[in-house]
């Protein structure tokens, strides 16, 4: 290794570096602009880098490591904007928790937790390998397209501050309001949410974090529990859910450059859903043939497993300028960070991303829909979105082949067939409905016994039926009480009658009955649950008439 020339300290500044741990090697990107007179010297317990950027800014570095290497089987490459060191571990499969001995490190290193050991499934390349490894630093390993294993991974830090709050969130369709405590920590690897993406959970210490925010520089997580200011914590992060939103986020990166680059389609927002992400493109409609041919770009994209490097860039870095950006928040605090997939796209971004195209497994674009304001909402699954969406696509594909005993290619032809005839039936069954209702009128008329008070159930009955029978029976004279809907579940129910006698003895009905609706011109009709009470409905009604005929 070549020796670096004698720098003074304030003749020079660091360069702001993030570093990788993996089974074998450790690897520190510098991010240097256009580094040049790059002079590295890797020594058994440290490192000592000196180069000039495109200012001829003198950049000095000395790290002393935290474990010692390999110094033949370490070395580094120049690139454009960055300066890659790769150092093979002394030991492996030893985990290296910081990068220096020195937990004190400079500010201007940092971890990318986007970048994940998987010690359980790494090969060993050998020699040949090696260079390609440099060269595709940010490759996925071997076993392609599984969620990486970030068990090995030990982050310690400790706790700033803990104040009460409260959380408003939903569970099942309905808004709870949760007690508990807002956590700031010295440095945390949960992601706040912001930019489309929805935050990290995970666990500080053994409190699960139920949401991580952002209030300016910081990240605010929410426990149950208080956490004591100044102890030590390891934080822990849902690593399935963190490597969904790095899938469907940097899916969404590529399918966003893509559709611009292909058609014109610029992308004004988009959302990363539970079940689906979605982007808005400012475009009235996308044809189907534009749709397929994005797709079948976009997965040809993932399979020449192109890489995704992070960048961090001064907000004055004539860079900046040429990056694709929808805005900077106004109380940014950090350099730029930009999500560069290589000849691809080069976007501002905060959020967690693959390291490699070859890690979306898939797209797929499943739909588009008419969006607000002349534009469209592209629907897409990516990675193990799509093999999930396969798998239950499958399984009701199963149980429509058992219904309909059927194959898949006649399921269609099948339902519309199956549609039809329930039309049809619902057609002869809603004239034998109202024949039926007819003949009950008829035979309450011609009851010389019967009274002023009328009462029937029918389980197959509907509105209509009901509304036949008491325009039939004169109400001007009789109370009428219909009710129709199975014996245990919900029923529609109809008072009619004497204006005054049903505007007094609907609102009665209605809660003795614990169900809704509303009176209009002598009826009072809506829903209940059951008809457990419509006996004590019945007597209640039978007190307000003389004479009282009941036909069940």
């Amino acid at each position: 290794m070549n020796k670096p020339k004698i720098v003074r300290p304030e003749e020079s500044q660091p360069a702001h570096a993030v570093w990788f741990d993996r089974k074998k090697y450790v690897t520190i990107n510098f991010l240097v602009h256009r580094p040049k007179d790059v002079q590295v010297d890797i020594q058994p317990d440290k490192m000592i880098l000196c180069c000039k950027n495109d200012s001829d800014d003198v950049i000095y570095n000395e790290l002393h490591f935290y474990d010692k290497v390999l110094i033949h089987d370490s070395r580094e490459r120049v690139y454009d904007r960055t300066i890659n060191i790769l150092l093979r571990k002394l030991t492996p499969d030893y985990s290296w928790p910081h990068l220096q001995k020195d937990l004190a490190k400079p500010s201007w290193i940092s971890v990318d937790f986007d970048n994940w050991r998987d010690w359980e499934n790494e090969e060993d390349e050998g020699k040949e390998e090696y260079e390609r490894y440099m060269e595709m630093i940010q490759e996925m390993s071997a076993n392609k397209g599984q969620i990486p294993d970030m068990g090995d991974l030990d982050f310690v830090t400790s706790v700033v501050s803990c104040c009460p709050a409260v959380l408003k969130h939903e569970v099942n369709g309905k808004k709870e309001t949760l007690k508990g405590f807002n956590v700031k920590l010295q440095d945390t690897i949960l992601f706040p949410e912001g930019g489309g993406q929805p935050d990290d959970h995970g666990l500080i210490g053994d409190v699960p974090v139920l949401r991580v925010t952002r209030q300016g520089p910081d990240a605010v997580h929410f426990v149950a529990s208080p956490l004591e200011v100044g102890q030590e914590v390891q934080v822990k992060v849902d690593w399935e859910r963190r490597f969904d939103h790095m899938q469907q986020h940097s899916g969404q990166h590529l399918i966003s450059a893509l559709a611009e680059n292909l058609f014109g389609y610029k992308t004004t927002s988009w959302e990363l859903g539970r079940q689906r992400a979605n982007i808005e493109l400012d475009t009235p409609s996308v044809k189907p043939g534009q749709l397929q041919a994005l797709e079948e770009a976009l997965n040809e994209k993932i399979r020449v497993h192109i890489p995704v490097t992070v960048q961090l860039l001064s907000i004055d870095d004539p860079a900046v300028e040429k990056v694709r950006s929808r805005g900077l928040p106004d109380d940014l605090a950090w350099p730029i960070r930009i999500i560069d997939i290589e000849g691809v796209d080069a976007n501002m971004c905060c959020g967690t991303h693959v390291s490699n195209l070859s890690e979306l497994q898939v797209i797929k674009l499943l739909a588009t829909e008419k969006g607000k304001k002349n534009k469209t909402n592209l629907i897409f699954l990516v990675g193990n979105r799509v093999l999930k969406y396969a798998e239950k696509s499958h399984s009701t594909e199963r149980s429509l082949v058992s219904l309909l005993q059927t194959g898949p290619e006649e399921h269609v032809d099948h339902v519309e067939k199956l549609q039809k005839s329930v039309k049809l039936l619902n057609k002869t069954n809603l004239s034998l409905l109202r024949d039926m209702a007819a003949l009950i009128t008829q035979n309450f008329k011609d009851n010389p016994q019967r009274g002023n008070f009328f009462s029937y159930h029918k389980k197959e009955g509907d509105n209509e039926f009901m509304n036949i029978i008491a325009k039939e029976i004169n109400t001007e004279e009789t109370l009428v009480f219909l009710t129709v809907g199975e014996e245990k579940g919900p029923i529609l129910f109809l008072l009619a009658g004497p204006s005054g006698l049903v505007a007094e003895l609907g609102p009665r009905v209605l809660e003795m009955l614990q169900g809704k609706g509303a009176g209009k011109n002598g009826r009072f009709q809506g829903k209940a649950n059951s008809l457990a009470r419509r006996g004590e409905v019945e007597a209640f009604l039978q007190q307000h008439c003389k004479h009282l005929t009941s036909d069940e």
